[in-house]
């Protein structure tokens, strides 16, 4: 292979991907956003600020100025004045069945509490910059995490990238709070593989204002801690002592916040019909037996992995694979929570010719794993090529297609994973440290 070649390789990869990104925003401002808001239109569907920070924020500046209960209905009618335009009503078969309340742990008040007396526009502004930092950031840590150091090309292509994929455009439109707490899980276990780990902890605890996101990684990182008590406790008293003080401060601000809390997260999941990936994909009483195997199965593997260091490859990996199998356990499917997946494509991307060199089945499940997660970029860039040139009624009912492979990503990836891992480990060698 020519000299050229190898100088061309890095540019077309920048180019292939600044492509990827601009074709995803052009159709997100062409496609998608138009049709939503036709759509609503002709529903009587309400849209007010569409910020998934405004129901936090609103309820973190009731409590925190005015010694309210962020979960009440009155506070939830105020969070739907502002969040859709007005306040729902449910004999209007249009409106919204997501009523918005504050679902979440009365201690994500304390980080927004220097925002509460900004006008919500601006904080929404700087909060919008700072998920994007974020997550170019993130991307940088997970590349250390792996200990992976790509050409500075590969970095920038690895980013423009996550900022063009589907979950990153959609937890940015919406402010999703997803975005953060993954931006804090690449901070913590980028200072646990450091040696940093009562930092790592306390970050940790942080990133638990969305617990359903974290559960399976604290599984794992207790079963790891367990197996070396001696030399690893110091992260988890770290987190153990931040989370009392997180819990202790919430307490005295609002009394008996816990039954509250679950009550919010159970009127959530009624109200946004809360389903597994697999619950969508297969149905019950299937996806429940298929999640039990899964959980057994990830569980066995930190299990065999728990006494590996935290730069050793098994442990990234176990990591890795605990991050993209919460999304197949957790009753919802939004498009933003697969950010969660980007340790583990990255880790993909940098064993692929060992995954290659595996048997056919796992070269199957690699091509199509790799179809699944390309699919939104090319068909993105070709619907926003198109909608130049096609009117714009038509182009908007190709809307969803980029959408077509999201629920089908985190399987694919999972099922890579535990496939490739499991056939290595009963061909008799050491698992992904081999590689």
């Amino acid at each position: 292979m020519s000299k050229g070649h190898f100088a061309a390789s890095p540019v077309v990869a920048v180019l292939v991907s600044t492509l990827c990104w601009a074709g995803v925003w052009t159709y997100v401002s062409r496609i998608m956003i138009p049709h939503q808001k036709s759509d609503a239109a002709l529903h009587d569907r309400p849209r007010g600020n569409l910020s998934d920070l405004y129901p936090r924020w609103l309820g973190a500046r009731e409590l925190l100025l005015h010694g309210r209960d962020p979960y009440s209905p009155a506070v939830t009618r105020e969070i739907q004045a502002g969040y859709y335009g007005r306040v729902l009503d449910p004999s209007r078969a249009g409106d919204p069945k997501d009523q918005q309340g504050f679902a979440y742990p009365i201690y994500v008040a304390f980080g927004l509490a220097p925002t509460i007396r900004l006008p919500f526009d601006i904080v929404r502004s700087r909060f919008l910059w700072l998920l994007a930092w974020l997550t170019i950031t993130s991307i940088a840590l997970w590349l250390r995490v792996l200990c992976w150091s790509p050409a500075l090309s590969m970095q920038i292509t690895f980013a423009a990238l996550a900022l063009g994929s589907i979950p990153v455009m959609q937890g940015l439109k919406l402010q999703q709070l997803t975005l953060f707490v993954v931006g804090l899980l690449a901070i913590a276990m980028f200072l646990l593989s450091r040696d940093l780990p009562i930092a790592a902890g306390i970050v940790l605890a942080c990133a638990t204002i969305k617990p359903q996101l974290v559960w399976l990684l604290l599984l794992w990182l207790a079963l790891w801690t367990l197996a070396d008590l001696r030399h690893r406790y110091r992260w988890a008293a770290s987190f153990l002592l931040t989370m009392a003080l997180l819990c202790g401060a919430s307490e005295w601000y609002l009394p008996h916040w816990i039954p509250r809390f679950i009550q919010a997260a159970r009127e959530y999941k009624s109200y946004t019909d809360g389903r597994t990936i697999l619950d969508a994909l297969v149905g019950m009483p299937y996806s429940i037996a298929l999640e039990l195997l899964i959980l057994v199965a990830v569980v066995w593997v930190c299990w065999r992995e728990r006494r590996r260091t935290a730069d050793a490859r098994p442990f990234v990996f176990t990591l890795s694979l605990t991050l993209a199998a919460t999304l197949l356990l957790i009753p919802t499917y939004s498009a933003y929570n697969q950010v969660l997946l980007f340790p583990a494509l990255l880790l993909l991307v940098r064993e692929r010719k060992t995954i290659w060199g595996s048997n056919g089945v796992v070269r199957v499940v690699f091509l199509l794993t790799a179809a699944f997660v390309v699919w939104p970029w090319v068909s993105a860039v070709i619907l926003a090529g198109l909608s130049f040139f096609v009117s714009s009624g038509t182009i908007w009912r190709t809307w969803a297609v980029p959408f077509w492979t999201v629920p089908q990503t985190p399987v694919a990836v999972a099922a890579l994973m535990l496939i490739n891992y499991y056939q290595r480990t009963f061909r008799g060698s050491a698992g992904p440290s081999s590689s």
